[in-house]
């Protein structure tokens, strides 16, 4: 008899807590608030197209770069070219690697469209060994918003 009295209070509380949320009642000022909020979010949505045709847009030399066979302990650093080749200026606003042993270096000013700017990558091979594929992720103010190179070679043993 517990159990079936406690079943019960436990579904009529969680019966209850299920009708309770906000956006289910239908008062007037609700109605109004999702209606002005409907044009809003299309206008954003509309805004955000228009801006992807006048957004920069980051082109690299090479996407990629093999770097070859080096020692384990060495240290190599590729510098990616790239241009933007967008209507509005580019601004770089973080750039990660997969790995702790490659780090990157952006421009920190604003490249304007037309001019190019380097992405210094230097890797570091110690306490690594065999093939390597070293991602970094570049973020910035362009459709899409990430863009990825890659630093790929192969680690030998002493």
């Amino acid at each position: 008899m517990r159990k079936i009295f406690l079943s019960l209070v436990t579904a009529s509380v969680l019966l209850s807590a299920c009708n309770q949320t906000s956006g289910n009642t239908s008062t007037a000022a609700n109605k109004a608030d999702s209606a002005a909020t409907k044009p809003v979010a299309a206008a954003a949505a509309g805004t955000t197209t228009a801006n992807a045709a006048n957004a920069p847009l980051m082109k690299f030399e090479k996407e990629s770069h093999d770097f070859g066979k080096i020692k384990q302990g060495d240290k190599v650093s590729y510098d990616f070219k790239f241009t933007n080749n967008g209507k509005s200026p580019l601004i770089i606003t973080d750039a990660v690697a997969s790995c702790g042993c490659t780090t990157p270096d952006w421009p920190k000013t604003p490249v304007k469209p037309g001019e190019s700017g380097l992405i210094k990558v230097v890797f570091n091979s110690a306490g690594k060994m065999g093939l390597q594929d070293k991602q970094i992720t570049i973020t910035a103010n362009t459709v899409p918003a990430q863009n990825m190179v890659h630093l790929i070679g192969e680690v030998l043993t002493k």
